[in-house]
């Protein structure tokens, strides 16, 4: 039942207004109080949106609140109504709690943290805070119950986040979301249900040290690399990163420390340092997604193979690899001037992806490698179109003969092909052979091969 039609039934009947009053889930939202979602920053639905919670918190009884949340709320003179609001709600037994106020002008807005101190908040399983500044003052005491905390746009220190998480003995999940403020992410080893871990874009953030040891999912963007320590978090098999440098980062370091990794999503803005070649192996890795969006010119693509080479267990490989500016090395001359690493038998991998595929000679070494070495696979796919930039509408005479010089000798026969690209109006093909280069390229490849264009 929506809040307006709750309010129409409790008009009509006494006894669901006197259980109106008691009533445990308070979602506050446009959506819930009908409010008109484009006309949200006008003052008119802002005050409507003011006054209908004003109304619903001063009627209730004050207790039974199990769920508590105020979605988007409207920046309309709320600072009034906030403390009261909360000193309302949040009572000892609630189990759920949700504050986002819908105005970065509320970052300077002050938490009242006494409302989940000295045991009042030891039940709350899922608290998630948006917009605010948390700075408790008093001693929060024993968050026992929670299980998941999300904080975003939360102004917060590195000590009062550890204060925090000290005391959260059933945490599992944890998110830090654009917390600019925060120097210093620390998780102690009493966290032993913790199992999600997702940092993002908190730009001051130096330093992430977990002794949880049982988190297994860890996700990290920023716009620097933070230093991360998670050797006593051997456990981690999913991982996604994004910063610059965090596809050297990742097999240099952190193939040694997340041993038991299955999935790795790594995204990298700029990466100027070629992949190094490590003694340390994924054992486990299983699906390997690689996106470099700004590659120095001289970067080597060829060294990306240290990761191919080290995850015996591969079974799916994604490469995205966007060329806008052609000042690599290209192909030259015949085959025997690619450079040729020594053969692992890949019996695992089923799947190859490559996004951006183009002539650049340390590429083209990469896939004859993999081409080389991967005896299971059955899918390749190769793109070569450049994600909307100017003459993106043909294939190169460059890309074409490059594919059919270097890459076609390697295909096996069993091998399923699916070649993407604006020779084909962006339509996958799947054929094998001679044909599915013919068709790939145009009538004067059929005629090369020998085949009818039917």
């Amino acid at each position: 039942m929506s809040m307006r039609d709750a309010a129409r039934a409790a008009c009509v009947s006494r006894a669901f207004k006197c259980s109106w009053r008691c009533h445990p889930n308070l979602i506050f939202s446009k959506k819930t109080m009908g409010l008109n979602k484009k006309a949200c920053g006008n003052d008119e639905p802002a005050r409507d949106y003011t006054s209908i919670v004003d109304h619903i918190l001063k009627n209730h009884s004050g207790t039974g609140v199990k769920k508590l949340k105020f979605w988007d709320a409207p920046d309309y003179n709320l600072e009034d109504y906030l403390n009261s609001w909360l000193q309302m709600a949040v009572k000892p037994g609630i189990e759920e709690f949700t504050f986002s106020v819908n105005s970065k002008s509320y970052h300077e807005y002050k938490f009242p943290c006494s409302l989940i101190s000295d045991g009042k908040g030891e039940l709350i399983r899922d608290l998630q805070l948006h917009f605010c500044v948390f700075c408790p003052t008093v001693r929060l005491g024993c968050l026992r119950s929670l299980t998941s905390l999300d904080m975003y746009e939360v102004s917060i220190t590195g000590n009062d986040l550890e204060h925090i998480l000290s005391t959260s003995f059933a945490l599992e999940r944890l998110l830090l979301r654009y917390c600019r403020g925060l120097l210093y992410v620390k998780m102690p080893c009493l966290l032993e249900r913790l199992s999600y871990l997702k940092v993002l874009s908190c730009s001051k953030l130096q330093v992430i040290e977990s002794r949880a040891p049982n988190l297994s999912s860890f996700v990290f963007h920023g716009s620097h690399r933070a230093q991360l320590s998670l050797r006593e978090s051997s456990q981690v098999k999913y991982l996604n990163v994004s910063f610059p440098g965090a596809v050297r980062y990742t097999r240099a370091e952190l193939a040694s420390s997340m041993p038991y990794l299955e999935t790795v999503v790594i995204y990298s803005s700029r990466e100027m340092v070629d992949a190094p070649i490590e003694a340390s192996k994924f054992l486990h890795l299983k699906f390997l997604s690689i996106n470099i969006t700004g590659a120095s010119p001289s970067y080597d693509y060829f060294s990306l193979a240290s990761f191919f080479d080290a995850s015996p267990s591969l079974e799916t490989l994604h490469l995205d690899v966007p060329q806008q500016h052609m000042e690599h090395v290209t192909v030259f001359g015949d085959s025997s001037e690619l450079r040729q690493l020594p053969k692992h038998n890949h019996d695992k991998l089923r799947e190859v992806k490559i996004l951006g595929f183009s002539p650049v000679k340390s590429l083209v070494e990469l896939t004859c490698h993999i081409l080389g070495s991967a005896t299971s696979l059955r899918c390749l796919t190769l793109d070569t179109r450049k994600h909307g930039l100017p003459g993106s509408d043909r294939c190169t005479p460059m890309e074409r003969d490059m594919i059919v010089e270097y890459i076609k000798p390697k295909v096996p026969s069993t091998l399923k092909l699916q070649a993407l690209g604006p020779c084909i109006q962006y339509h996958a093909i799947e054929v094998t052979h001679e044909r599915m280069w013919a068709m790939l390229y145009g009538p004067n490849y059929m005629s090369m091969f020998g085949l009818s264009q039917e």
